[in-house]
């Protein structure tokens, strides 16, 4: 785990750990689980346009993966020239979570070590490290990590090793935009230190964000803090248009190498 995810909390007299509030754009409410989140009337705003911004993002992946197509089969012939092992890699991430506030009910801290906090499914991605670069743990990936390959560098540098996630949009499991999804481990962490990082799983994760267009790629808990307030504005305003618009500005922000590693 990345160290500056450790000791980022400042203690409060007469109190467990604080973490200093934070100024959301809507009302927030703790559920049934104890879990500080977006109202129920927030969320009931958000959740009309639903059917049209799935059929937006599986019409854009579909679309993507036509267009790419030639451009998948040069990635992954350069994978696979670069450095021994397989073209994609495969990792479990933590998706949605379809439970309403306060389902878990009284109980809910004696069924806390099971909560993963959503859906743990399989996501997509073009190698970019060694092989078996996962006998180290789940640990965030830095700007000097060693295991990272020359062709890996370039891949992640314009974001292009997420193309393969266009399937899991297909899937079911992701949406074109969206919070991005996080490992189990570090999910059960960040949920620990971040006020509202839990109810960034009322919708399916994303390829891209509006954390992503925003700001860069998060190296620390601070970041980590202003990325979750972008997410639970997007959720706050999530509709068709609002998805279009974070599509259009992703592709300069690939360009720029905005936030890549």
């Amino acid at each position: 785990m990345n160290p500056s995810l450790q000791n980022t909390e400042t203690e409060r007299p007469g109190s467990e750990h604080w973490l200093s509030p934070i100024r959301w754009p809507f009302r927030m409410e703790r559920d049934g689980r104890g879990q500080v989140g977006i109202s129920g009337e927030a969320r009931r705003r958000s959740s009309p346009s639903s059917a049209a911004i799935r059929t937006l993002n599986v019409l854009v992946a579909t679309v993507g993966l036509i267009l790419a197509s030639p451009l998948f089969l040069a990635i992954a012939l350069l994978v696979k020239l670069s450095s021994p092992g397989p073209v994609f890699y495969v990792q479990e991430r933590v998706g949605l979570d379809r439970r309403r506030p306060g389902d878990a009910g009284e109980d809910s801290l004696s069924r806390r070590k099971d909560d993963k906090g959503g859906r743990i499914f399989r996501i997509y991605k073009f190698r970019t490290m060694v092989a078996d670069s996962d006998r180290a743990g789940q640990v965030w990936a830095s700007r000097t990590d060693p295991r990272i390959t020359a062709v890996g560098h370039v891949l992640r540098k314009y974001r292009l090793d997420e193309l393969p996630q266009l399937f899991n949009v297909l899937k079911g499991d992701m949406n074109i935009v969206g919070p991005r999804p996080e490992q189990p481990k570090i999910f059960q962490e960040l949920r620990e230190k971040v006020t509202g990082y839990q109810e960034r799983q009322r919708v399916l994760p994303g390829i891209t964000g509006w954390a992503q267009v925003n700001h860069a790629y998060d190296q620390c808990i601070d970041d980590v803090k202003k990325k979750v307030e972008y997410d639970l504005e997007y959720i706050e305003q999530r509709s068709f248009l609002k998805d279009l618009r974070i599509m259009a500005r992703t592709v300069p922000v690939m360009i720029g190498k905005k936030g890549s590693i």
